[in-house]
């Protein structure tokens, strides 16, 4: 199996396809389903549109490729991402460093990666803040992975979202899924 480089990672041609590298392997998943996209989308309009009222960085759907590590050749795509602005430096062609906030939208095939091993990646690279949204389970849970122990809280319904990473976001659970 050949290892990549990051810099070879990137002089592969653009892709709109997932792809991520785990430790110099590419990983290629299929394409994710119209209602995760969807969802993504509906979510990342809601986030941005909060974050452009404030202007308190960035939000960027998916896929762009976040370096986490460029020495342990590990890329990641997360679904939804956002950079506080004061951290925007980390922003070039593509993000060489962990976002303040990382989304991933559990699919079948995704859900028990995304939970353990990304979210491990995540900790241990300085990422402040996960949600992980359950299509199936119409829930959200934040996860605060700086703190100690682990804070994590599940939202659903008519519970307002309450990030730490994003002020004053109140969008009600349901409506992630709308």
């Amino acid at each position: 199996m050949e290892r990549l480089s990051v810099v070879d990672y990137f002089k592969r041609p653009e892709s709109m396809k997932p792809m991520e590298l785990e430790h110099g392997v590419v990983r290629e998943p299929p394409a994710p389903r119209y209602g995760h996209q969807s969802l993504l989308t509906h979510l990342g309009a809601l986030m941005d549109l909060h974050v452009r009222a404030r202007r308190l960085g960035q939000v960027c759907v998916a896929p762009v490729d976040v370096v986490l590590d460029e020495v342990a050749a590990l890329v990641v795509q997360p679904d939804v991402i956002f950079i506080a602005a004061d951290r925007l430096s980390i922003v070039r062609e593509r993000v060489f460093g962990p976002p303040d906030l990382v989304v991933e939208v559990l699919s079948p095939g995704t859900a028990h990666r995304d939970r353990t091993i990304k979210l491990e990646w995540y900790r241990r690279h300085g990422v402040r803040e996960c949600w992980l949204v359950d299509r199936r389970s119409q829930t959200v849970d934040i996860v605060d992975l700086q703190s100690s122990p682990e804070w994590r809280r599940r939202f659903a319904g008519a519970d307002p979202l309450r990030s730490g990473v994003l002020p004053d976001f109140t969008v009600p659970a349901a409506e992630v899924f709308a």
